[in-house]
């Protein structure tokens, strides 16, 4: 593809290109470089035991982690921009394209992962939708919405460290409870509740200026924020009876082994939620 033709369609990237590479090229470094050493050097038989998905889901949950870690207060310092909100559609400020391309590495990776390590469709869709939605912020198009969005992954935190519980063997514990609450909190709170008034606010600049937005811009925007809000709602629901699961008194087999739901939680939940 000609790169003029990308700068005319993305104007504003070309200025923010070096900290999207910057950010693609350090999740990619955690992934397949970082954890790896780490897992050899700090736990290497319990790293000798686990197998290839094993390991990279260790490693997705950490680059996870970390890009939560580093977007959050990046996106809070671009809430209150008085460019962004004096045009919701077409504004702009520089300091939303850095974390504009920081989202976009991410998720670049995120993608990529999701199709080589494929798992399941939700998280490739996730991947893309979110990728697509903040590359085209770059036109620039809907940047005040950007941080906004970014902010549903204050959930992520305790998504992780309860994935990571699980996988330490402190299932079902106090801390697991608390995290597990939080999680829950935090979840319906910034996904559900202000991810749904910010939805609802989305869709009306859309409206109001559907005859300045171009069709396929309109589409992909649309579609995404429908996707995303579908799959918050279906992992909420997912991971609700998870916990009911996880904390609820032991049942009895026939065999008189007791059962307490483990494992459901990480097989009902998004391995990464962004």
């Amino acid at each position: 593809m000609d790169l003029r033709t990308i700068d005319q369609a993305l104007p504003r990237l070309n200025p923010h290109l070096s900290v999207l590479l910057a950010s693609f090229a350090l999740f990619n470094v955690v992934h397949l470089v970082v954890v790896p050493i780490l897992g050899r050097v700090l736990v290497p038989a319990q790293w000798k035991c686990l197998n290839a998905r094993a390991r990279n889901n260790w490693a997705a949950h950490i680059c996870s982690q970390l890009h939560a870690i580093i977007i959050l207060p990046l996106a809070l310092r671009c809430l209150a921009l008085p460019e962004l909100d004096a045009d919701r559609a077409f504004g702009w400020h520089e300091r939303s394209g850095t974390v504009q391309a920081v989202a976009c590495g991410y998720f670049l990776w995120d993608t990529i992962d999701a199709l080589v390590n494929f798992e399941d469709i939700g998280f490739v869709l996730h991947g893309l939708a979110c990728l697509a939605i903040y590359l085209l912020s770059f036109q620039p198009f809907l940047a005040y919405y950007a941080s906004r969005c970014l902010l549903w992954e204050a959930s992520t935190v305790f998504l992780n460290i309860h994935w990571a519980l699980d996988k330490t063997n402190r299932t079902g514990g106090t801390f697991q409870l608390v995290n597990g609450i939080f999680l829950l909190l935090t979840f319906f709170s910034v996904r559900l509740v202000y991810g749904g008034i910010t939805s609802y606010q989305f869709f009306h600049t859309l409206y109001n200026g559907r005859h300045e937005i171009a069709p396929v811009a309109l589409a992909i925007t649309g579609v995404g924020n429908i996707l995303l809000q579908g799959l918050n709602w279906f992992w909420f629901v997912k991971m609700i009876t998870a916990l009911r699961k996880r904390f609820a008194p032991a049942k009895k087999h026939q065999n008189g082994v007791a059962q307490n739901g483990v494992g459901a939680l990480q097989n009902g939940l998004h391995k990464k939620n962004e």
